[in-house]
């Protein structure tokens, strides 16, 4: 069901790609979108993104704000069991909340 929101997020990005970027924040806010859908259930991905479009304008100062998710860590023998290439890095910030940061190197192999 996740892919079905992320398809007009790719469709978005490919086309800004031809645009001058004009996002006042890292990662943009299409980014931070796709992030949040991946992580997220749908209707919180939709209230924090939300949120974050509202923020990107001249009244606020933009920089580098990562997506905040709750984030169970799996057991270690379900970890073990994965071979999926790692495409990004979950840092902890609180109790059960976590930073999602994309690992870029893992698309260049």
């Amino acid at each position: 069901m996740k892919k079905i929101f992320l398809i007009p997020l790719n469709t978005y990005q490919y086309i800004s790609r031809m645009l001058p970027g004009s996002c006042r924040y890292y990662p943009t806010c299409s980014e931070y979108a796709k992030w949040q859908f991946e992580f997220n259930s749908p209707h919180n991905a939709f209230i924090k993104s939300g949120l974050r479009i509202l923020r990107c304008n001249q009244l606020f100062i933009g920089g580098i704000d990562y997506p905040i998710v709750k984030y169970n860590p799996p057991k270690l023998m379900k970890l073990c069991q994965r071979k999926k290439a790692m495409n990004y890095w979950i840092v902890p910030k609180e109790k059960n909340l976590f930073y999602i940061i994309k690992d870029y190197d893992s698309y260049k192999k």
